[in-house]
């Protein structure tokens, strides 16, 4: 596969990053502390939009498994997906003045329509992934580009605030931050669609292959739900995603009212930067030891440094800076190895069922990377209002205690269960070739045999 064919696949990645930090970090601030909703109903309605992406992953998943065109089953729901999203985006970060019943009702109308959209980009164009290369190391070099191409986008996104302030020479007042928002939007709108078009321009997709009678999709949920190795994945994954995403939506309070310092994107920016520059080094090293073990490396490293941090406290600046950056050097490994593992198991679904429906469990990785987010933004917000957090004001004892608990302390604990279920996933170099030879021998009329169960046909 040619250089400029995986840039193509992994340019919409970048884009679609605004929909991460701005979405995550940025917007539930903007909207609590500058529109005026309440922190605890924020975080109800954010938990709410995952419950609803829950349906609509698998659905928009199967649906582009079954879609036939000439132009492919994945790549007009990546164009007609893009624009949606650019839509929703500046309706989102553009909201009208008004009562603060209005105010929250706009927002959820926002954020359902913008997720809704996202989903219908980014599961077909996830799933295009797996089907461009079957080879288990250009694998790891494809996902390894298209998740750094994602970083770069979500460090690009989280300076991005920083960078219009200075560029139009905004103050950092209420008035000020809506006019970052509503520039941020008018350049990632069309920056988004023209990746997309990129994309879906140049490259091309496999032939479809459905077999006579294909499963359903709740029948073919039951298949992907036997697919052990799957499952194995899918559980540590989730559980370290839920991890993650606690410190992502959190940073900013964190520093603010833990630490009591203003400078929460530099924090935010080193950990991006640490995580682009040391992901070759974890593609190197998964071509040496397995994707499998690099991932473990990662998750083990990335934890490890991050436990520190829930012993600091106010004016603890170095300390934190330095935490922060050795634990960003696992951070890349984190996002892109999984997806190289995903692909993997895919293979592995095809020798079970004669099909690939790259859809249906792209739409089920979507669903635990959503309802991940939805426990970092739903419970973490949630358990903060409860905890007495008011905005804009010097913090109790009780909240600062619940910030470094949820920030540091829980998500240590939840990468620590996902290093341990790691352990239990069973597809090495070898066995994903012993698979692609015996999807291949089917193809020739010979007998199939699973590599994972010898004496199951």
């Amino acid at each position: 596969m040619k250089t400029i064919a995986k840039l193509a696949y992994g340019s919409p990645a970048f884009a679609l990053a605004v929909v991460g930090i701005p979405v995550y970090v940025y917007i539930p601030k903007f909207y609590t502390d500058v529109v005026g909703i309440h922190v605890g109903l924020l975080g109800v309605i954010l938990f709410s939009v995952r419950l609803f992406d829950a349906i609509t992953d698998p659905v928009i998943g199967y649906l582009s498994d079954r879609t036939s065109t000439r132009f492919g089953r994945r790549r007009p729901y990546i164009l007609v997906g893009s624009i949606l999203v650019a839509f929703s985006m500046l309706l989102l970060f553009n909201p009208p003045p008004g009562s603060p019943s209005f105010e929250t009702i706009y927002f959820t109308c926002c954020i359902y329509a913008l997720f809704l959209a996202w989903t219908i980009v980014t599961v077909p164009y996830e799933a295009l992934g797996p089907e461009l290369t079957f080879d288990y190391h250009e694998r790891t070099t494809l996902f390894g580009l298209r998740d750094g191409l994602l970083i770069g986008g979500t460090l690009t996104a989280a300076a991005a605030p920083a960078l219009v302030r200075a560029l139009f020479g905004l103050p950092e007042t209420n008035d000020g931050e809506k006019a970052t928002f509503f520039w941020i939007s008018v350049l990632y709108a069309p920056l988004l669609v023209g990746t997309a078009v990129w994309c879906v321009m140049a490259l091309k997709e496999l032939p479809q292959r459905i077999l006579p009678q294909p499963s359903g999709l709740l029948s073919g949920l039951a298949l992907v739900v036997r697919n052990r190795p799957f499952m194995v994945l899918l559980a540590s994954y989730t559980i370290s995603a839920i991890g993650n995403n606690l410190p992502a939506t959190l940073i900013l309070y964190y520093v603010q009212y833990v630490l009591q310092v203003d400078s929460a994107e530099l924090f935010l920016l080193l950990y991006l930067v640490m995580g682009i520059v040391f992901l070759p080094g974890w593609v190197a090293l998964a071509r040496r030891i397995g994707k499998k073990r690099a991932w473990i490396g990662s998750m083990a490293l990335n934890t490890g440094a991050f436990v520190g941090v829930f012993f600091l406290g106010p004016g603890d600046v170095m300390a934190y800076a330095l935490l922060v950056g050795l634990s960003g050097i696992g951070f890349g490994a984190t996002l892109a190895l999984p997806s190289a593992i995903q692909a993997d198991v895919i293979d592995y679904d095809e020798l079970l069922t004669g099909e690939r429906r790259e859809g249906q469990y792209i739409g089920l990785w979507s669903i635990a990377k959503k309802l991940a987010a939805a426990v970092g933004i739903g419970v973490g917000l949630s358990l903060l209002g409860l905890a007495g957090y008011v905005p804009n004001q010097p913090q109790s004892a009780d909240v600062q205690f619940m910030l470094r608990v949820l920030y540091a302390l829980v998500p240590c604990l939840c990468n620590a269960a996902a290093i341990v279920i790691a352990l239990y996933y069973p597809i090495s170099e070898t066995v994903h070739q012993q698979i692609r030879q015996q999807i291949m021998g089917r193809g020739a009329g010979e007998p199939v045999r699973d590599p994972l169960h010898p004496v199951r046909k």
